[in-house]
């Protein structure tokens, strides 16, 4: 079947595209669209549709071309060709219109959509920016600033929105194709004319001074470090200044640059990498799952109440069990308030919220949990806790429920050996806050059945997260990999750096926030709980902790308390520095012998980035985590690492495994075997030239 049809409907030739399953700009695609343009001039028809078969508008470019030799016509021959029509084109959108499939639609002379359908241009997201035109011609119908927010957060809008700022001519409430044709028919009874979007003139006059410096100085804080975002405003302010073909040649130029960043290749591996992280190794693509139709939820507390947000939001109910009617309420007052505060972002109306919080009920009494298809626990980290719940579950829930616990660390096998059903046990642990972060880590336990594994990984999908699944050792994968990280954190603190130099240079490198201020944030009285049921062997150097330990102990517990590695003010929680902090650094490292020094940025940067990827080495080796790009998903949506650098195992491949693998000897002769020991696969994979991305291809 031909990928581009054309037919006339009376007056009206009707273009319609069919390239399952998105409708792609393949070079198949691009060349029907052009050739069907090109032949409908010389025919009977007053003006033509693009319509688009299956379930959506063309959602972009077709990304399995990047990095192949381009075949004509090229998408900017294909819009120039449908600009230049002398029969108006009519763009009839359903479902998405994104990235090249919206710049398709913008160079059409009017543009109808379904008012289900989004349109956006997201190529942001992939590193890159709109390369056909979206920077020129979005201004010009939207207006500077709305462009300069839509395409530099890459995010879609609805059709009512997009009608709203001018870049959607009609909306159409049901048939798609009778809508598109009544209006085709009410421009050419009213001779309307071909309208081009490149012929809109933007007046100079109506920016606001200073804009441009602004809007950028807003993404050296959003977007840290990025290159696309920048271009973007680079090419909407040559859209103010510029004729429309410079203008155009100013994006392409732009494009290109972008295209062959290593930013760009960092991002499309995370693309590609968050849909790997989906697909299980030896498991049946016909493994049957289990519906889950209601939830119940162990703890109200902050991650409890955000789990059930999760659910809710999807319309699922949810029953929150926490221990007394006070403990219920407090916990049904602060999903209350995080709702109100996504309605005042205008993330959601107040419909929403009122059917959101409806499907969330408290209850004291485990015995309302009889009939749930799914619980999660929630409680605080003890295995003695946790195993009293699953015991308490294991004899109400019905057969055929999922158990899960949300633990950060502890043994899924030792949670599941007081259950008789260990079959039925997973971990799903969900990153604060539950309700924001989008990474979910799917724990197996040695018991988990395929069934249990595969619900789980498409309910993450029906809540929105990005799932990827991790075997079951202390930590699993993010936390195991965040020991180490955060081991090379306290010793550069006892071996001289601040903690300001620590959080500059990793939030410079791009982590969304250092390590001593996600200590302050989370709260250092979590981890000094947490050491006080180990045992001495079990909590390792006490250079590691002695000065979180010693903060804790002075009452400074982070920005709850408003002083913890700094302190905080207590209405805007802006953070300083603390000279008694400063002290006490000095002092611990005077206690256990160290001799301070002035330590490089560099030295920071690579002792902590690499201390991340010699455990995630290690991790590939014992089977935690079923490919590297897995563990990039997992810091990348859970850890803050800098998509743009592709998560920490594409970032040593792109550096250079025997870079990596020859500082890890330089910082093991320097500071002892005990931490620096490389991973054996780390140090043959440097030895054989290798990287990680080739040796999982060894293993499929």
């Amino acid at each position: 079947m031909s990928t581009v049809n054309y037919e006339l409907i009376g007056d009206i030739g009707v273009i319609r595209l069919n390239n399952p399953p998105v409708n792609a700009l393949s070079h198949g695609l691009r060349e029907g669209i052009w050739g069907a343009i090109k032949s409908a001039q010389e025919d009977a028809s007053e003006a033509l549709i693009l319509l688009c078969e299956g379930r959506t508008f063309i959602a972009g470019a077709d990304i399995t071309e990047f990095g192949k030799p381009p075949q004509a016509p090229m998408l900017s021959e294909v819009i120039t060709e449908i600009e230049n029509s002398h029969k108006p084109v009519i763009a009839a959108i359903h479902g998405t219109a994104l990235g090249g499939g919206f710049e398709v639609a913008l160079a059409c002379h009017y543009r109808c959509a379904l008012k289900s359908a989004k349109v956006g241009l997201p190529e942001v997201k992939l590193g890159l920016l709109p390369g056909a035109g979206g920077t020129q011609r979005t201004p010009r119908l939207a207006g500077v600033s709305a462009a300069l927010e839509l395409i530099t957060s890459g995010n879609p809008i609805s059709a009512a929105k997009a009608e709203s700022m001018k870049l959607i001519d009609r909306v159409i409430s049901d048939d798609l194709l009778k809508g598109a044709l009544a209006f085709a028919r009410e421009l050419i009874n009213r001779k309307a004319p071909v309208r081009r979007v490149r012929d809109i003139h933007i007046d100079p006059a109506s920016i606001p001074e200073g804009l441009f410096d602004e809007f950028r100085q807003r993404l050296n804080k959003r977007a840290r470090g990025q290159l696309a975002p920048q271009h973007i405003v680079t090419c909407i302010e040559a859209a103010t200044q510029l004729p429309f073909d410079k203008g155009l040649a100013k994006e392409l130029d732009l494009f290109i640059e972008c295209l062959l960043s290593d930013q760009s290749a960092a991002l499309r591996h995370m693309f590609f990498a968050e849909r790997s992280a989906t697909k299980i190794k030896g498991l049946a693509k016909d493994t049957p799952t289990r519906e889950i139709n209601s939830v119940g939820i162990i703890g109200g507390g902050t991650m409890g109440g955000g789990i059930a947000m999760n659910f809710a939001n999807a319309n699922i109910p949810v029953k929150l069990v926490e221990i007394n009617q006070a403990a219920i309420d407090r916990s049904l007052a602060v999903i209350d308030k995080n709702y109100s505060i996504s309605m005042k972002k205008g993330k959601l109306s107040e419909a929403q919220k009122t059917r959101s919080l409806s499907l969330i009920t408290g209850t004291a009494d485990y015995a309302e949990l009889a009939d749930v298809d799914l619980v999660i626990e929630a409680v605080f980290e003890s295995m003695e806790l946790k195993q009293d719940v699953f015991a308490r579950l294991d004899q109400i829930c019905k057969p055929g429920a999922i158990l899960a616990t949300n633990t950060s660390y502890q043994d899924i096998d030792q949670i599941a050996a007081v259950t008789n059903r260990p079959e039925d046990i997973i971990g799903l642990h969900f990153f604060s806050p539950a309700n924001v972060m989008k990474l979910l880590e799917v724990v197996r336990g040695s018991k988990s059945t395929d069934t249990v594994i595969a619900t789980a990984m498409q309910l993450a999908k029906t809540i929105k997260k990005v799932p990827v699944l991790a075997g079951n050792c202390y930590g699993f994968i993010g936390n195991r990999m965040l020991r180490p990280y955060a081991r090379e954190a306290q010793l550069c603190l006892l071996e001289g750096a601040t903690p300001e130099q620590i959080d500059t240079v990793m939030q410079s490198w791009g982590m969304a926030m250092g390590p001593i201020a996600v200590g302050d944030l989370a709260g250092l009285d979590i981890g000094y709980k947490a050491r006080q049921g180990l045992s001495k062997a079990e909590k390792g150097d006490s250079k590691t902790y002695c000065i979180a330990d010693a903060l804790v102990e002075m009452g400074r517990l982070g920005q709850k308390t408003g002083a913890g590695y700094y302190r905080y003010d207590s209405e805007t929680r802006a953070r300083s520095n603390d000279p008694e902090v400063l002290a006490v650094i000095k002092a611990q490292a005077e206690a256990h012998g160290v001799e301070r020094r002035e330590i490089p940025d560099e030295e920071i940067l690579n002792r902590l980035i690499f201390a991340l990827i010699n455990e995630g080495a290690r991790i590939l080796e014992d089977g935690i985590a079923q490919r590297p790009s897995d563990i990039d998903v997992v810091y990348a949506y859970g850890y803050g690492f800098p998509p743009h650098r592709g998560g920490p195992m594409y970032y040593a491949d792109r550096i250079g495994l025997k870079k990596v693998y020859d500082t890890i000897c330089t910082f093991r002769d320097l500071h002892g075997e005990a931490y620096w020991a490389p991973s054996p696969l780390l140090a043959r994979l440097a030895q054989e030239g290798r990287t990680f991305a080739n040796w999982v291809d060894d293993q499929s």
